[in-house]
């Protein structure tokens, strides 16, 4: 059951299922075969096994596995912060392959929107700044950049809170601050690690349905890796990591609701 009471609209998806008859989804990250391995010597291990996955614009995938099954180390690998040992990863239509750091981390800004499960906000911004400061590092400043910062806060909704500190602000509105310096750079991919993690369950789901909406944008994907269950529900796939390798995939059926788009449609109604 769904956290609404609703079935459950994940099911597995099937080995050889036939095409779609609209056209196929915009692929806007796509990683091959990536081993990674950490350590040396006698220490060195296989985090990642050859795990190969396809992120589509305008979809919430779930990665979803137990603690040591690879799931942050493919997170860095996905958001070009790590290099695999092996394997290709395209990310926009751009491989890194051969890239320097430098070319990473332009790639990595340009492309990629990160959400961390702490916040990683600055103390001593406002969430108005910290919000502008995803695109100062990007070289865009000015006031077109300060009217990207608001209108990205007033997105997942905190107008109101433009000029106040993380101190003053609860988790739920810090995560949410996070999301927007996420958004502003309009990325192709956005990752969360945890992001409901450190949250109680009514700004978990909050958070949740902030990311079910912004993933229906038709450029750009969103991945969540999470052990939560309460997320399930949320998204369009799940797929299941166990040591290192991607050992199942799970979509919603077309046509069945998201919580998100089921809780919207009865507001909707109420209010007819």
């Amino acid at each position: 059951m769904s956290a609404d009471g609703t079935s459950a609209v994940i099911a597995p998806a099937a080995a050889n299922a036939s095409p779609a008859t609209s056209s196929a989804p915009k692929v806007v990250m796509e990683a091959h075969n990536i081993v990674k391995e950490l350590g040396n010597g006698a220490r060195k291990t296989r985090a990642l096994k050859g795990v190969s996955l396809s992120l589509n614009a305008g979809e919430l995938t779930l990665l979803m596995g137990p603690s040591g099954s690879g799931k942050t180390t493919l997170l860095s690998i996905l958001g070009c912060i790590l290099t695999p040992t092996e394997g290709t990863l395209t990310v926009a239509g751009h491989s890194t392959a051969g890239l320097s750091p430098e070319d990473l981390a332009r790639l990595r800004r340009r492309h990629i929107g990160f959400i961390f499960q702490s916040y990683n906000l600055f103390p001593t911004l406002t969430a108005e700044e910290n919000v502008r400061i995803a695109l100062d590092v990007r070289g865009e400043r000015g006031s077109d950049a300060t009217v990207r910062a608001q209108r990205a806060l007033q997105h997942v909704g905190l107008r109101h809170k433009l000029k106040s500190f993380p101190a003053n602000l609860s988790g739920g509105e810090q995560q949410r601050v996070a999301v927007a310096r996420a958004l502003v750079g309009a990325p192709s991919v956005m990752l969360a690690d945890e992001p409901t993690a450190a949250l109680d369950s009514e700004n978990g789901l909050a958070v949740m349905q902030l990311l079910s909406e912004i993933a229906k944008d038709a450029s750009r994907a969103v991945l969540a890796v999470t052990h939560d269950p309460r997320t399930i529900p949320f998204a369009n796939r799940v797929l299941r990591i166990e040591d290192g390798l991607i050992v199942g995939e799970e979509r919603r059926a077309e046509g069945v609701e998201t919580v998100h788009q089921l809780a919207r449609n009865r507001k909707r109604k109420a209010n007819a």
